[in-house]
């Protein structure tokens, strides 16, 4: 089987490295703008009617990007631009001989929706950042930082402009004022700049460039134009200060007894953020008791393999910039190398307490939900000559939950300490800027751990440098990194990092770790090597490799699912470049990956081919196959030995109809099935959004997932009639879902937002068994099944007497479940000035246990409807200050 993964690697890269197109060479455009000397500045209007738009020329010759790249578009743009000792201004033509036509579709900041034009200035003219600036015809502002050569897209970044349009007999028209402020560069007395503009012309789903860029040229700001005529224009060093005040309120169900929960609570918080330009390269972020009552909940979720969940981070503070600090282990366009794995994961930061008190049946429990921000300052930012820089530093504060008994009298226990939180980045981009080398650093510092609380670790460090090579007009390139943690704690902490399924030193067979209760730390490595070919003609390519050692752990501060891992993976891709009759663009796809531990044992064996397609009526669909026919798991028995899981089959398909439409639809559905029937798997969401006016957009996506498996894991027994016990169950596992939002968007700057998502999981087990024979080919010699003479229930305990002397061997708990949860936000969002803002939210949760033996709707409604909610009530107001 090694031998042919070699044979089709070597076979797919001959193919790449024959079909290569001749590079076509695109001459860069000159935009030429003049300083406002003698007249006032355009008045921001979108009329294009002042006299200092004489000034200068129109520039315009754009062509189109897509569908059909490097034809006329359907209608011509053109702008102009001056600038003054404060501000940059941009004025636009956008010719539309059908204006009554033009869509005008109303959204929230970043929306993009309709009609609209943007900028991207490469003001450090790196070729790698760029600051984009776009402006629909409804008003809407969109602003993103462009990192990563393009590859990275941050909506978070949220600059201070203006900007007006207005519809006219020859189409439409926009002017913009940038703060030079909002905008990076250098003390150069002539400046030049890297630019770009695009339109999108929405009834055609047509975009067109101004600085023409062939749709096989990999990257996107080293492919700009160039804007000449900058003189003696001075960095802006940015000053804005932003304190804020939230008033909250929380409604619950009172607990009769419970002197924590009567019902409500009520509080009041300030704070302040700040934003200040140490150099006008560099900015440093400052955030005093943060507050992120704003931030949508995170979806319903459950997961019975034991592996932690990743949840995006919201939290506005950490997501934006937040590019300069990632640093993922192992991400791949071929995909299953554990992509979310991170050095640096930003939700460790005000998690929640990791203890819990024992306490005794009549006592009660206050548990916080999380851990206060005392403070957090991130110093970013990207210099003239190519360092990009990246400091955060943020503490949070002890925690204590309070236990209270019958005779009222409390007491504390701390459940998380004072902890420091520190990460450092660095990246130096040379060779014209087709090359770089970064590094990064992070350490978790944890605070005086009381007994309670030694099994946390005292203190987290992690290392890492990374690299990328371009060549061929950035064509090719050979980029990766490699990862040193370190990791200090109690013999207690050392002892349950090793034996947490992400690591599982306890393991049975394995030879290559072994548990030690004396050691007080740990020291691990991980890392990842890639070659490909991303331009240039119709193929891709990517191969490479990537491990985690056993002792690797990133998890104070970083995410990391799971250690003692090597893989290989290549990726081949095939893409058209111009339209048919049928599509407008189509790419296919072949992948393979191959996983071993550090023992050598050959653990995955998966193949994958797959397609996308871009309808000629723009819908857009894909579908995907995998065929596994190797496959084991050193986790799915939680220590227990190495297991065999069958050959597997499985595969993926979406729909989505033209997102211009009113009415619009998305489908998704895959499924996964063993080749002998021993689990099956299957997943489908489907949905419709409905957007009857400009202004309001609706839509419900339904889901449903299926998960069939005669091999579940339930518990390990250390020591019964003389051996171990790896307790399994077949489950039958339903989960239903159903995510609701509604946005209305009153004006770009007043917005009701609203999204809700019921959710239910069921599951149910039966048919018992222990695992015997972990390795067996066949399935059915895999385990031992217990009859119902073995095995018994009693009051939600199960009884086992294997060898039916009427002595129970080992006893556990119904393994049946019913989650029931609803979650739901409204938020009211009202910037009154550019940058100020008025919150006013409301958040909605209700979690029950259901009845394992009801049905799923009827159990959903039981546990919904009719039950008093947790309600919180916020309003935020803020006001930014820029000095």
């Amino acid at each position: 089987m090694k031998k042919s993964v070699l044979l089709f690697t070597f076979l797919f890269f001959s193919i790449c490295i024959s079909a290569q197109d001749s590079t076509e060479v695109v001459p860069k455009k000159i935009y030429v703008t003049k300083p406002i000397e003698n007249e006032p500045p355009p008045t921001v209007d979108g009329l294009l009617n002042d006299e200092a738009w004489n000034l200068v020329e129109w520039a315009g010759e754009y062509v189109e990007f897509q569908p059909d790249e490097n034809t006329p578009p359907s209608y011509q743009t053109k702008f102009k631009i001056v600038y003054d000792s404060k501000n940059l201004y941009i004025g636009v033509r956008c010719y539309d001989a059908e204006p009554d036509k033009i869509v005008k579709r109303l959204s929230r900041r970043d929306g993009f929706e309709g009609d609209w034009i943007e900028f991207n200035i490469d003001s450090y003219h790196d070729k790698r950042t760029a600051f984009s600036f776009t402006a629909t015809v409804a008003g809407v502002k969109g602003d993103e930082f462009v990192s990563n050569n393009g590859n990275n897209w941050d909506g978070s970044w949220n600059p201070i402009w203006y900007t007006k349009t207005n519809i006219d007999e020859e189409g439409w028209t926009a002017e913009l004022r940038i703060p030079l402020s909002q905008l990076k560069f250098g003390g150069e007395e002539n400046q030049v700049w890297g630019l770009q503009s695009t339109r999108r012309f929405f009834r055609a789903e047509e975009r067109s460039l101004w600085q023409r860029k062939p749709i096989d040229t990999p990257g996107w700001v080293s492919e700009f134009g160039e804007l000449h005529g900058l003189k003696n224009i001075e960095p802006q060093k940015q000053l804005e200060i932003q304190p804020y005040t939230v008033t909250s309120g929380e409604t619950y169900e009172a607990e009769e007894g419970n002197p924590f929960r009567d019902g409500s609570e009520n509080d009041i918080t300030v704070g302040l953020d700040a934003k200040i330009g140490v150099t006008n390269d560099l900015t440093l972020d400052l955030t005093v008791n943060p507050d992120f009552g704003q931030v949508e909940a995170d979806p319903s979720a459950i997961a019975l393999d034991g592996f932690q969940i990743f949840f995006r981070e919201q939290r506005p503070f950490f997501v934006e910039n937040k590019n300069i600090f990632d640093f993922r282990v192992s991400q791949s366009e071929a995909g299953n190398t554990f992509g979310f794995d991170n050095v640096f994961y930003s939700r460790r930061i005000g998690r929640s307490p990791q203890g819990s008190p024992d306490t005794d049946d009549n006592e009660f429990l206050d548990q916080p939900d999380n851990t206060p921000i005392i403070g957090a300052a991130k110093f970013s930012g990207k210099t003239k000559n190519g360092w990009a820089l990246g400091v955060l530093e943020s503490v949070t504060s002890k925690r204590y939950a309070t236990i209270s008994g019958d005779n009222g009298e409390r007491r504390r226990e701390m459940v998380e300490p004072l902890t420091n939180y520190f990460v450092g980045r660095v990246q130096k981009d040379f060779n014209d800027r087709n090359s770089y080398l970064g590094a990064i650093f992070t350490a978790a510092n944890r605070d005086n751990l009381t007994e309670e609380l030694s099994f946390l670790h005292t203190s987290a460090y992690t290392g890492g440098v990374d690299f990328k090579h371009q060549w061929n007009n950035r064509d090719w390139y050979l980029e990766g990194n490699v990862i040193l943690s370190h990791v200090n704690g109690s013999e207690e902490a050392i002892k349950n990092t090793q034996e947490s399924i992400t690591h599982l030193f306890q393991r049975v067979g394995a030879n290559h770790v072994v548990v030690d209760s004396t050691r007080t730390s740990l020291t691990g490595s991980g890392g990842n090597i890639q070659i490909g070919k991303v331009g240039n003609g119709h193929w891709k390519f990517e191969t490479g490799g990537t491990w985690r050692s056993p002792e690797l752990e990133l998890n104070d501060l970083g995410f990391q699912r799971q250690a003692d891992d090597i893989r290989h993976y290549t990726w081949i891709g095939y893409q058209t470049l111009k339209p048919d009759s049928t599509f407008r663009r189509v790419g296919i796809n072949y992948n393979h990956w191959s996983a071993w531990d550090f023992d050598g044992n050959h653990n995955s064996l998966r193949f994958n081919t797959n397609s996308w397609q871009n309808w000629k009526n723009n819908w857009f669909s894909n579908f995907g196959f995998n065929y596994a026919p190797i496959q084991y798991s050193n986790f799915a028995l939680r220590g227990g030995p190495r297991l065999r899981q069958s050959p597997e089959i499985s595969f993926w398909n979406s729909i989505r109809t033209d997102s211009r439409k009113k009415v619009r639809f998305n489908a998704f559905h895959r499924g996964a099935k063993a080749v002998d029937n021993s689990y099956r798997q299957y997943f489908i969401e489907a949905g419709v959004t409905y957007q009857p006016i400009n202004a309001i957009r609706v839509s419900a996506f339904p889901s449903i997932r299926i998960n069939n498996d005669r091999l579940q894991f339930i518990d390990n027994f250390d020591d019964v009639n003389g051996s171990p016990r790896y307790l399994n169950g077949e489950i039958e596992q339903r989960t239903l879902s159903m995510s609701f939002r509604l946005n209305y968007t009153i004006n770009p700057n007043l917005t009701i937002q609203y999204w809700g998502q019921p959710f239910i999981s069921r599951g149910r087990y039966s048919n018992f068994k222990h695992v015997t024979n972990a390795s067996a080919k066949q399935f059915e010699d895999r385990f031992t099944g217990y009859n119902a003479d073995q095995i018994s229930l009693v009051e939600d305990t199960y009884s086992v007497d294997e060898n039916l002397n009427g002595v129970e061997d080992f006893s556990f708990d119904d393994p049946n479940f019913s989650f029931v949860q609803f979650r739901s936000n409204l938020v009211i969002r009202w910037e009154y000035i550019p940058g100020s803002e008025i919150f006013l939210v409301w958040s909605q949760d209700v979690s029950q246990d259901g009845n394992p033996s009801a049905g799923l709707l009827s159990s959903l409604g039981d546990n919904i409807f009719g039950q008093k909610p947790q309600n919180i009530f916020l309003l935020k107001a803020t006001y930014r200050f820029v000095l």
